[in-house]
């Protein structure tokens, strides 16, 4: 099992509904989030993810916790599907 962040995917949103583009470096400017951290979330490489981190996300992206996190089954996983 694994907590996927849909980071990229809320970039991509914003992105469109803005028309202009979202950097790394404004996401870290806006939630006070570093860079490095957010390369690893967006990469699905960050291991521990806390709580602060996933509510300065969904205020800076104005969503909610279930459209910035998915959760993705193992089998889903491997197999390439999400």
């Amino acid at each position: 099992m694994a907590i996927r962040i849909r980071i990229k995917e809320l970039v991509a949103e914003k992105e469109y509904r803005e028309g202009r583009v979202v950097t790394m470096k404004e996401i870290s400017t806006h939630t006070g989030i570093h860079r490095v951290t957010l390369s690893k979330i967006a990469h699905n490489r960050a291991q521990n993810v806390g709580t602060e981190t996933i509510d300065r996300l969904c205020k800076y992206f104005g969503c909610r916790i279930e459209e910035l996190l998915e959760f993705v089954d193992d089998e889903n996983q491997e197999g390439g599907t999400h």
